[in-house]
């Protein structure tokens, strides 16, 4: 977190519209950090973006899944409050020029002008003056942690190889997976009762393969992939060339397993790994400098904990749910 400030219109998916959460419409307060409040509204707000997933689970599992989405963006909100608190202590200020030099950052990157950005704001449900400051607050709070989150940059032969090996997943030869999949469509314009209804069907079959029901029968029931014809079997591929949360799933299976039921922009996904090649992994002198750069990173985020952890001891925090 503490290697600069991140930039970009992702930065707009934290002032989205708030998901409503089973009837609360008024704005209170949740907690009071210093003195200082964090309302309903904003932490709202800042789970926006998980809005349509949340709606697509049952009752029970919608409860739960907004109590800890809540839970994860308050604490999110505290922790920003109190870098936020600590970096106005120390003095810690954006100038009028960094600040520009960032925006049109932003505009380059993504090739547009200032006018597209505004229009882009307002669609967002936001101005042009409150982006502008949650840029500025996001430059205090990288300007803060730069200064108060420091690790040795230089780590010993041993601990580079320690690391190498607790997280020798990280450092594999390229591999390519084959995985079956059976997918039932969402329609964009599909009710979250609807998206509810294709994730039962989802499930009907997902309870036949695990009653012993062939996978490749059911894709050629059931499914809604063009890889249907072939019995589900989509081919091989490398890593990084499907969606990431189809991917992810399939290389956590082992050859012949099936998947729970994975949502992606396309629909609800069933997942069967059929083969897998290559792999393994790549000798340590190889990857060095990667694993030092690596275990850079872990300990500058071993070291923010620390920091905020810190904060927190020092801090007068009083949670209202």
């Amino acid at each position: 977190m503490a290697k600069g400030v991140l930039f970009g219109i992702g930065l707009l998916l934290f002032l989205s519209r708030p998901i409503p959460t089973d009837g609360m419409l008024v704005d209170r307060i949740v907690a009071v950090v210093n003195q200082e409040i964090i309302t309903l509204s904003e932490v709202e707000k800042s789970i926006g973006p998980l809005q349509e997933e949340i709606r697509t689970e049952d009752r029970l599992e919608r409860k739960e899944k907004i109590r800890e989405v809540f839970r994860k963006a308050l604490d999110r909100l505290i922790e920003e409050k109190l870098i936020d608190q600590e970096a106005k202590k120390e003095g810690i200020k954006v100038g009028g020029k960094d600040l520009e030099g960032a925006i049109d950052e932003i505009r380059k990157r993504n090739a547009i002008t200032q006018e597209e950005l505004e229009k882009a704001l307002i669609k967002e449900g936001t101005t042009f003056e409150a982006f502008k400051k949650q840029i500025e607050k996001s430059m205090m709070r990288s300007k803060l942690l730069l200064w108060e989150v420091k690790v040795e940059p230089k780590m010993g032969e041993k601990e580079l190889r320690d690391f190498y090996q607790k997280n020798i997943d990280r450092y594999q030869r390229n591999e390519s997976f084959r995985p079956g999949s059976i997918l039932f469509v969402i329609p964009r314009d599909a009710s979250p009762q609807q998206a509810l209804e294709i994730k039962k069907k989802c499930q009907k079959v997902l309870d036949k393969i695990k009653r012993g029901e062939d996978f490749g029968e059911m894709a050629l029931l059931y499914s809604e992939d063009p890889s249907s014809k072939d019995r589900g079997d989509m081919g091989f591929f490398k890593r990084g060339d499907l969606l990431p949360a189809f991917e992810k799933e399939a290389l956590r299976l082992q050859v012949g397993e099936v998947s729970g039921i994975i949502r992606t922009d396309f629909g609800f996904h069933l997942i069967k790994l059929l083969d897998r090649k290559g792999g393994g992994p790549i000798p340590f002198e190889e990857v060095k400098e990667r694993v030092q750069a690596d275990c850079y990173e872990a300990e500058m985020q071993k070291a923010f904990k620390e920091f905020i952890s810190t904060l927190k001891q020092k801090a007068v925090i009083e949670i209202k749910l």
